[in-house]
């Protein structure tokens, strides 16, 4: 393809994804838009947000959210019957500083240990993993303990309070304890408290730029593509 034939047929793209894609989107955007020729503006938010501020009437091309959230817009006719794409699937874990010691979360009862003896714990209020942590603590029992030790965000990377000492340990999605430099992942949440999310992309039916988004969805099902998830802390779908 020729510079001009790319021009002609470069499109501007607006992408809504969740947190937890963002550094695999960091990465592989820029692939997708030197390959491509299109331009690329992403939006990032919680998912539950995400969500509503497309009930809201908020649109794009591409959306990449949970399945849940897919399912709702399906729904309601937001989204091209039959593109939706599953991509990678990530679980909620636990990190702390860099260098800081790594607290046995091996099990149910040494997570609770953990939780307790913890000085203080950061979490999303909005986010899908602070919402699941605010249940799993009830499901714990320890609900009263645990939530003065709390310090919540609406969303963004909770990771970085760890960074500043602002709390000992972080409790989020993987993928985005890992996305922030200065601090060390601890591991996923014991598998009878884990919860999985998998990220699920779709075309908007009202996309500006249809043919581009199936593009860039297509980029995010290749090989080359799924070895980033990876890297990232997600499972390639």
């Amino acid at each position: 393809m020729t510079t001009q034939e790319t021009s002609a047929k470069a499109a501007e793209l607006k992408v809504f994804c969740s947190n937890s894609v963002r550094a695999v989107m960091d990465e592989l955007v820029p692939q997708f838009e030197r390959a491509s020729g299109h331009k690329v503006a992403v939006s990032y938010d919680p998912a539950k947000i995400m969500l509503e501020r497309i009930m809201g009437g908020e649109s794009a091309d591409l959306v990449i959210l949970s399945a849940p959230a897919i399912d709702e817009l399906t729904k309601q006719g937001k989204i091209v019957a039959g593109s939706r794409r599953e991509l990678a699937r990530c679980g909620v874990g636990i990190a702390v500083r860099a260098g800081a010691p790594k607290p046995d979360i091996g099990s149910v009862e040494a997570l609770k240990r953990a939780l307790l003896n913890a000085r203080s714990i950061a979490h999303t209020s909005s986010g899908a993993s602070g919402i699941h942590f605010a249940g799993l603590i009830e499901r714990l029992g320890i609900a009263e303990q645990v939530r003065p030790k709390a310090v919540k965000r609406p969303g963004g990377l909770v990771g970085e309070l760890v960074v500043s000492g602002e709390a000992e340990i972080a409790v989020q999605q993987i993928p985005e304890l890992m996305a922030v430099p200065g601090t060390e992942l601890v591991g996923p949440l014991p598998q009878e408290l884990q919860v999985i999310t998998t990220a699920t992309a779709s075309v908007f039916t009202d996309a500006s730029q249809p043919q581009a988004a199936q593009a860039l969805l297509e980029f995010l099902s290749t090989p080359a593509a799924a070895r980033v998830f990876k890297a990232k802390g997600l499972e390639p779908a």
